[in-house]
């Protein structure tokens, strides 16, 4: 992976240009949703500054699970190619190997630029913080990294049976992008439903923004949920990782 980084550092100039790609990417969403509170004022009750801290952590998230495990969007090409033999053979478990077979820095851009929007918003919002509450944010960004990351490795998991899962892949890719930057209630009550606990984005960042915010009592959950979020992410990545244990003792050899 050392080796990936140096040959990535020494094309500088195109690393920045994935670099402001990624960050122009992700801004895009965002002046969406100031074109959006521009026109039509508070979206249920959050301001614009608070939307962009709640865009701001989900982005946070996004970042800090795809920089060190985006090589798991790489399964389907490693099963078909055979590369996942030699991960079988290799001493370090299949996934960690498979995770580490590059460290793709383009990824960074995402995770700065959550970081600037996320502290920006906060400064906007003049959020006096607790010891507390800097606690419950940090854990907050880890638990949704985590969620996003549990998704992404159940689906990969699938790939031992299924070879292709590049489809659902970007169908969970598509919904974190389209819906994570909005507070939920603006959506209808089965699409909110669904957001929370079928795919359950609402816990990466609506609900902890929320809380830190102060809008627990106005969210489509209990308020209870909303504080036990960050809870979530871990739990669901030590599910993810049964799914993959139990997966991959169907995988079939392509050489076979």
């Amino acid at each position: 992976m050392g080796a990936a980084v140096r040959a990535q550092l020494q094309y500088r100039s195109n690393l920045l240009l994935t670099f402001a790609g990624g960050a122009a990417f992700q801004s895009v969403g965002l002046v969406f949703v100031w074109l959006v509170v521009e026109r039509f004022g508070a979206i249920d009750g959050w301001s614009m500054a608070e939307v962009a801290f709640l865009y701001g952590m989900r982005l946070v998230s996004h970042g800090l699970w795809l920089v060190p495990c985006s090589q798991v969007y790489r399964i389907d090409a490693a099963l078909r190619t055979g590369v996942f033999d030699r991960y079988l053979i290799r001493p370090g478990g299949p996934l960690v190997q498979l995770l580490t077979q590059r460290f793709q820095l383009e990824h960074v851009g995402d995770l700065v630029t959550g970081v600037v929007v996320l502290g920006a918003a906060a400064s906007r919002l003049h959020m006096g913080w607790s010891f507390l509450g800097v606690v419950y944010l940090l854990l907050a960004v880890a638990g949704g990294a985590m969620i996003e990351g549990a998704l992404q490795l159940a689906i990969a998991s699938l790939s031992f049976r299924a070879l292709s899962t590049q489809s659902l892949r970007m169908l969970i890719d598509s919904v974190f992008n389209n819906f994570g930057g909005y507070p939920m209630r603006i959506f209808p009550t089965a699409t909110q439903f669904a957001l929370t606990f079928l795919v359950p984005l609402a816990f990466v960042a609506y609900l902890p923004a929320g809380v830190l915010l102060g809008h627990s009592d106005g969210l489509h959950v209990s308020p209870w949920l909303a504080f036990g979020a960050p809870v979530v992410g871990p739990v669901l990545l030590l599910l993810a990782h049964r799914l993959w244990r139990s997966q991959i003792k169907h995988y079939s050899s392509s050489g076979h």
